[in-house]
């Protein structure tokens, strides 16, 4: 058992027997009292008792959405108290009981109105009233604005599959209609973007162990798109994921952390050095008549010598140097071994 779980124990074990002293005091200083000492001392261990649930009940809950549910609370109270003042004038020939069951009823669907708008709306509070912070800095759980850009790019998708992403991924409501207005342009290659963004973000919903929230707040509608996301962005202390450089650069000058796919990608590839064997595709022959050529998964180009009668075919090739150039590197090989046949 932790520290922490025996320091509660201690303290609920403590709780019940204060519990049970105050019942004791209340029947040893009435004695009027003492005939009913079990409803006395009954009503003490149940009262104990009843806190210890409630105090079970409530660990469900974070401090976070219990500050939420007391603000919906005086907000529900403060409009309650003010619709009760003008139903009130309405009743002044009415009974007290009357009155007083009106007012009981307004405040009892204010407030409930209140907390239920206040929990499903708690993250947005952090941009509608900017003193309240229902987003802290320090929260366990980061958040992560993803742009247009990185759903059209589509890598969004795999690297979520793989559980790498931890954090929470904000995707704000602005986002999905300009993704469908690009869908039902009339341009064909603006549909296909369209369509392939609105695709990954069905991937992303269907999958369970992503914490997706759709951000159903608009900025200023005459706020250009990336003005909103940088707004967003910052009010929620939140990091942007996107492959649009531009944007990627305003963000950075806002103070915002910029996460590129473009970037962790290139640095998932795997080093090439020489002496290394791999498989490659031989698809064209090079520029001496005895050379094969081929490509990596990142679009390393590989030049295999020896190899112009296996274009077509999987070769093993051993690695005999490798040149930076302007698309990333030129790897030059040596056959190893017989190919194989690649299956069309």
């Amino acid at each position: 058992m932790t520290t922490m779980k025996k320091t509660i124990l201690t303290a609920r074990v403590i709780f019940l027997l204060l519990c049970f002293l105050g019942s004791s005091l209340i029947w040893y200083a009435n004695p009027a009292s003492r005939d009913s000492a079990i409803f006395i001392f009954g009503f003490g261990i149940v009262f104990g008792i009843g806190t210890l649930l409630l105090e079970v009940f409530l660990k469900r809950f974070s401090l976070r959405n219990v500050l939420t549910i007391l603000f919906g609370l005086a907000m529900g109270a403060l409009v309650a108290y003010l619709v009760s003042m003008i139903a009130t004038s309405f009743l002044d020939g009415a009974p007290f009981h009357i009155k007083y069951l009106v007012k009981l009823c307004l405040f009892v669907a204010c407030m409930y109105l209140g907390t239920v708008v206040t929990l499903r709306s708690k993250d947005d509070f952090n941009l509608l009233i900017p003193y309240i912070r229902f987003v802290p800095n320090n929260m366990d759980t980061p958040l992560i604005v993803v742009d247009i850009s990185a759903l059209i790019d589509g890598r969004i998708a795999p690297i979520c599959q793989s559980r790498f992403i931890t954090a929470s991924l904000i995707i704000p409501k602005f986002v999905i209609d300009e993704l469908y207005k690009i869908a039902d342009s009339e341009d064909s290659q603006r549909q296909l973007k369209g369509r392939k963004g609105i695709e990954v973000l069905n991937k992303l919903k269907n999958m369970s162990y992503i914490d997706l929230r759709i951000q159903d707040i608009e900025v200023d509608e005459a706020q250009h798109i990336d003005s909103k996301l940088i707004f967003l962005a910052q009010n929620l202390k939140a990091k942007l994921l996107t492959t649009d450089y531009n944007l990627a650069k305003l963000g950075e000058f806002h103070g915002i952390e910029w996460l590129n796919i473009s970037a962790l990608t290139k640095a998932l590839n795997p080093e090439v050095s020489v002496g290394q064997y791999f498989d490659v595709d031989l698809v064209k022959p090079g520029k001496e008549p005895h050379q094969g050529v081929g490509y990596l998964t990142d679009g390393s180009m590989v030049v295999v010598n020896e190899a112009a009668s296996f274009i077509g075919q999987a070769v093993a090739a051993e690695v005999i140097s490798v040149l930076p150039s302007a698309g990333g590197k030129m790897i030059f090989a040596r056959l190893h071994s017989k190919p194989v046949e690649i299956a069309i």
